[in-house]
């Protein structure tokens, strides 16, 4: 049995207030100070202390330990702006040879839903990124948030990929285990499938008082995981990094049980840790993946309620790729960077106005205090990019 951890790492840019009156007279739409606050506070309490751990656990199991990453265009730039140590962290990780990096949408972005064009060029951006920073090319694709069907999956396979991530959903799988390698219906497309209720266990009930199995230790885990060996192939452990420190702090021993957790896990001489890529090149799938409705890792629902679940977000998301062709057509560089910015899915995130068992987890880092200042705000900084667009292209 294969285990295979996948960590997110993503930060948007976010917007500053922007009110109606700023419209047609400044164009400047980031919020510098506080994204540059948060970078520095997710680096020194998750990126940074995670990165050497995982550092030293890689050197400690002489490269047995494996791991992989996806990291966005969004917050590499982040870290070239506010904390380029964070971005030599990753770079070292990648020298080890132990650690893959996947390609995404650079802007963690829904394009894929709303223009083929524009996924490709994300897809195509991020993979030069990838390449430049990390050295790296993978064969394994994660889109934004875990979201797939099977048209999406034809789609990576025609941009060269050979594997692609997903959500291990009930309403998908059946009877079925996530600890298998599916394939895609329509194209060879392998899958890897996330075992959500063990990678939950870790990234959101870790640190729960409440929860009948706290406190969670590394052996207790590793039994749960040991437990599955009798049916399937590979345990696929995907979760946001910021698990690590941030989410789930420090003091609740997150740091401590993923110190421990290799040693417990290979304590079964059956059990090994892989990589992305070396699940697909390695494993057969056992049977195909039929999705057609889209899936995500979001919410309870794990569908696409977290970003087109009301009026609010779908007005803002029709709004911003209705300019789509202008902007092509435009040729300006710098209104072309604050449209793909404006494609980022926290925008939209933001504007979620559910408020049952997921409410506290659309609460976090958003900067707003409630999903309509957010609509509001967002449409702002489109009226005022439509305003460059018509100047850029006079009738």
């Amino acid at each position: 049995m294969k285990v295979c951890f996948y960590f997110q790492v993503h930060q948007p840019w976010r917007l500053r207030h922007y009110s109606f009156f700023d419209i047609g007279q400044q164009s400047s739409y980031q919020d510098e100070q506080k994204n540059g606050d948060i970078l520095r506070k997710v680096a020194h309490k998750c990126y940074l202390p995670a990165n050497q751990l995982m550092l030293n656990l890689i050197k400690q199991y002489e490269g047995r330990f494996k791991i992989s990453y996806s990291v966005t265009g969004t917050v590499i730039e982040q870290f070239k702006r506010y904390s380029p140590e964070t971005l030599d962290s990753f770079k070292r990780l990648a020298d080890t040879g132990c650690v893959e990096f996947l390609n995404e949408t650079y802007h963690h972005s829904l394009s894929v839903l709303f223009s083929t064009d524009i996924f490709r060029e994300e897809v195509r951006r991020h993979r030069d990124l990838i390449k430049q920073e990390f050295g790296q090319q993978s064969m394994v694709f994660r889109n934004t948030e875990l979201i797939y069907n099977n048209h999406i999956a034809s789609i990576v396979y025609e941009l060269g990929y050979r594997g692609m991530l997903a959500e291990g959903a009930e309403k998908v799988l059946a009877w079925r285990s996530p600890n298998y390698v599916y394939q895609s219906v329509g194209c060879p497309l392998k899958i890897l499938l996330r075992n959500y209720p063990l990678s939950d266990d870790i990234a959101f009930r870790f640190s729960n008082p409440h929860w009948e199995e706290y406190p969670l230790t590394a052996d207790k885990f590793s039994v749960w995981a040991h437990a599955q060996a009798a049916a399937g192939d590979v345990i696929n452990l995907f979760m946001d990094y910021e698990t690590f420190g941030e989410h789930q702090w420090e003091h609740t021993g997150i740091f401590n049980f993923l110190r421990a957790l290799p040693e417990a896990v290979l304590k079964h001489s059956d059990f090994s840790f892989c990589k992305p890529s070396e699940a697909i090149e390695t494993l057969s799938p056992v049977s195909t993946l039929d999705v057609h409705d889209a899936l995500s890792w979001a919410d309870m629902e794990r569908d696409l309620t977290a970003w087109r679940g009301n009026p609010l977000q779908e007005d803002a998301l029709h709004s911003i790729y209705a300019l789509e062709q202008a902007v092509e057509n435009c040729g300006d560089v710098q209104i072309k960077r604050d449209f793909y910015r404006l494609l980022t899915s926290d925008h939209f995130y933001y504007m979620c106005t559910k408020w049952h068992a997921d409410g506290d987890v659309h609460k976090y880092f958003n900067p707003y205090q409630d999903p309509y200042r957010a609509y509001t705000n967002f449409q702002n900084v489109v009226k005022d990019l439509k305003i460059r667009l018509n100047i850029a292209l006079p009738m």
